[in-house]
This record gives C-alpha cells, sequence and structure tokens, in this order.
C-alpha cells in the first residue's frame, strides 16, 4: 500500500470529547506512517476541504496532541453543512478530488452524527463514481447519543453527568428555598427528538436521593393537564419539584414547545425556549414561582465535569477509525459494544455507513416510565456506567489549561472556490 495522506474534520456540534477523538486518530495514523502519511484537518469541517483550508497537524507539537485529550470544543474548527447527493450538486464533489489529488489524500476520517455519517457515506462513494480511490471511516460524535448500531456516543455520558449533577445541584438549591420562595426550577436540555439527555436528569434521583424530578421527553406527546397536575401533587408532598425538559418536546399535533419559526444549516428547526413556556405555564395555572435555566453550550462544554468512561471512548473511536482505514475497510463507524453492565464492559465493533446514516435511535419505550414522566430502572441500568468515573482537566490558577492549537495552513494549490 503506497503512502497517501489523510483528512479529518469535525463536525456539528462540538462536545466536550471530541478533541479526545482527534487526538486518538492524529496518534494513531502516526504509528502507521508506512501507510498514513501527514495528517491534514479540515479547517471548519467539510467546508475546510472544499476550500482548501487544510491544517498541518504535523506542525503542532507531541504535547498539544496530547493535550487534546483534555480540552474540549472542537480543535479545528467546526460547521454545518450537509452536502447533497452527488446527482444535485457534482461540483462540490468534482472539487473534493481535486483538493483531495492535489494533496495526495486518500483517507477521509468525518467525525460527528447522523448528517455527518451521511456525508462520509457519500465521499465513500466516489472512489466507485468518481474513479479517485478513497477510504471514509466515520468517528461517532453526538450529544444526543441517537446514532444507529453503537450502545452510545461520544460527548454523551459527559453531557448525562453534567445535567444529572446539575439536576441534583440545582435540587438541593431550590429545597432550601421552597418553603419561602421558589417551589419550582425548570432546566431545558439538548434532544431534539431522542431524550437520552433529558433521561440523564432522572439520575439526579436514587435510594439517598429523595428528589423529585420530573422529565419531558421528545418520545412522549405533552400532555398538559397530567404534567400540571404531577407537578402541583410533587410540590405538596416534596415541598418543592425539578423538572427537566428536552428542547424537543411537542404537542400532540407535533409542534415544538420551543419552535422558533428559523432552521439551521442543516435544515432543522430552531429550537430554545422550552424552558421558560413549562415555567410560566406553571407560574400561570399553579400560582407557584419558579426558576428555570437553559443548559445550552454549558453541558456540552464542561470538560471539567467530563466522564471517565466518556474520554476513553471518544479516544478509542478516535484510534480504531485510523486501525480500520490502515485494514482496507471503507465506510464504516466504528462502534461501541456493551458486553456487560455489571462490572460494566465494553469492545468496539464496526457498523456500515448505509445502516446508519440518517438514522435516528430514539429512547426505547421500556426506558421511559409508565406514566411518561420518568425513567425505568432499566434506563438506570443504561446510563449509569456510561456517567462513571472523573477526568479532570490539568488546572493552571485555578482554572483549565486547555489547548489552542497553532492551525498552520497548507499551501494552496488549486484555484479559490466559492462556496453556495
Amino acid at each position: 500500500m503506497s503512502v497517501k495522506n489523510a483528512f479529518y474534520a469535525q463536525s456539528g456540534g462540538v462536545t466536550s470529547v471530541i478533541n479526545a477523538s482527534a487526538c486518538g486518530v492524529i496518534q494513531t495514523a502516526k504509528k502507521h506512517s508506512d501507510k498514513i502519511g501527514t495528517v491534514y484537518a479540515g479547517k471548519n469541517g467539510i467546508i475546510g476541504a472544499l476550500t482548501e483550508n487544510l491544517i498541518d497537524t504535523s506542525k503542532e507539537s507531541d504535547e498539544d496532541i496530547a493535550g487534546l485529550l483534555h480540552t474540549p470544543s472542537g480543535a479545528f474548527g467546526s460547521c454545518r453543512y450537509k452536502m447533497k447527493s452527488l446527482e444535485e450538486n457534482k461540483v462540490e464533489y468534482d472539487r473534493l478530488i481535486e483538493v483531495f489529488k492535489a494533496h495526495n489524500i486518500g483517507y477521509f476520517f468525518y467525525n460527528g452524527g447522523g448528517d455527518s455519517a451521511d456525508t462520509c457515506l457519500k465521499v465513500s462513494q466516489l472512489s466507485e463514481k468518481m474513479g479517485y480511490p478513497i477510504q471514509a471511516i466515520h468517528v461517532p460524535k453526538t450529544v444526543d447519543n441517537d446514532l444507529p448500531v453503537t450502545d452510545n456516543c461520544p460527548g454523551f455520558g459527559s453531557v448525562a453527568k453534567y445535567i444529572a449533577v446539575s439536576t441534583r445541584e440545582a435540587s438541593y438549591d431550590v429545597a432550601s428555598m421552597a418553603e419561602t420562595s421558589t417551589k419550582v426550577f425548570v432546566l431545558e436540555v439538548m434532544g431534539r427528538h431522542a431524550g437520552w439527555i433529558a433521561a440523564a436528569g432522572a439520575l439526579a434521583a436514587d435510594e439517598d436521593n429523595d428528589i423529585p424530578v420530573i422529565v419531558l421527553f421528545p418520545e412522549i406527546e405533552f400532555n398538559q393537564e397530567k404534567f400540571l397536575a404531577l407537578v402541583d401533587s410533587k410540590v405538596k408532598s416534596h415541598g418543592y419539584c425539578s423538572i427537566v425538559v428536552s428542547e424537543g418536546t411537542a404537542w400532540p399535533d407535533g409542534r415544538f414547545l420551543a419552535e422558533q419559526g428559523t432552521r439551521d444549516d442543516f435544515g432543522h428547526a430552531q429550537l430554545g425556549g422550552a424552558a421558560p413556556v413549562v415555567a410560566n405555564m406553571i407560574k400561570e395555572a399553579l400560582g407557584y414561582k419558579f426558576h428555570w435555566a437553559v443548559a445550552d453550550y454549558l453541558q456540552r462544554a464542561a470538560r471539567h465535569l467530563a466522564s471517565q468512561s466518556d474520554v476513553e471512548q471518544a479516544y478509542a473511536l478516535g484510534e480504531a477509525a485510523v486501525e480500520m482505514a490502515v485494514a482496507g475497510k471503507n465506510s464504516v463507524m466504528p462502534a461501541i459494544i456493551r458486553t456487560s453492565n455489571n462490572p460494566y464492559k465494553w469492545e468496539i465493533g464496526s457498523g456500515n455507513l448505509a445502516d446508519i446514516a440518517n438514522v435516528e435511535k430514539m429512547m426505547p419505550m421500556d426506558y421511559i416510565s409508565e406514566d411518561g414522566f420518568g425513567i425505568t430502572a432499566a434506563c438506570r441500568e443504561y446510563l449509569l456506567p456510561l456517567i462513571e468515573g472523573e477526568s479532570y482537566p490539568p488546572y493552571k490558577n485555578g482554572m483549565p489549561n486547555y489547548v489552542t492549537l497553532k492551525k498552520e495552513l497548507v499551501e494552496k494549490k488549486l484555484s479559490e472556490f466559492k462556496m453556495k
């Protein structure tokens, strides 16, 4: 096998551990220098490939690459850009081939969620349709935890830990104010169609913490009457109540509680605002004083509270992607296969991109309590291993000491390409 360079890019919303996958890709590629030359990272995802803005990762120090393991966000920049089919937009695919040829790129590693898997699948088909050999491997990442095949997705475990901890701590706070002031706290979390993150909020309560937590899932139609009755019941029995609402919670007619009427670059409805909708609903119907918060970027950027299992899996999947590529595999995604719950054990498996792209994995109904406002023992058993262990970043002067890369660009060889 001749030595070819590799292209790596990050896509979609970033996480606290996506850079751990980048670290896994870059460090493992270096071990295979007989097959992989330089790893070029796309500046701002696939857009970096189309515009020939390629970051030469070999110009970064070994210490900084290693530092990616504990650094949140997307070190190379991300984007929300979904490529159309080859038939719909051949110009972009011609451009990709042109850039790959110019820089001797034979490997494509795309680190992202469902839409990114779709892009990776399309790129994997280039060798067949356009006569240029390239191996495309998808590296899974999404806080939404909604990719099929894999047991869980890197980024989710740490978000789940953050939401579980935040819900417990905020609940302790509101409990202390319940007799004289605030009785309801509402926390809005990410999750457009899948309620995995919201489910993690229910972990705040356990045998040692009798916390009244109500969860609103995207998978369950919002029933205002039943919800308000449950809130009233919890406040009367406990003195207070905490609510974790997914941004994707919807009315029976399908309208999101948080619908803003705008769309993101992937064409998805722009969400945000479920928490105040729910909080004001409670105030108007029950008269309880409330506070609400939107976790937003905080939940996915909280590297200081990342779970050890999440960090380890993020790195392992980046590493596995490279091993699969040098083994000659194409159009696949390395995946986490759970082999045991107690003790928690997992191994690396794989799935075909044709079975993964544009497929969302929702919460199983047997993970949601019968009343639709909580989680079952089976869900708790699934979630708990994913938030286990602490992986604190190094600190300096009381603050996390994260890495900022130089991001030195490779000299361009082609004419400018204008994005549509």
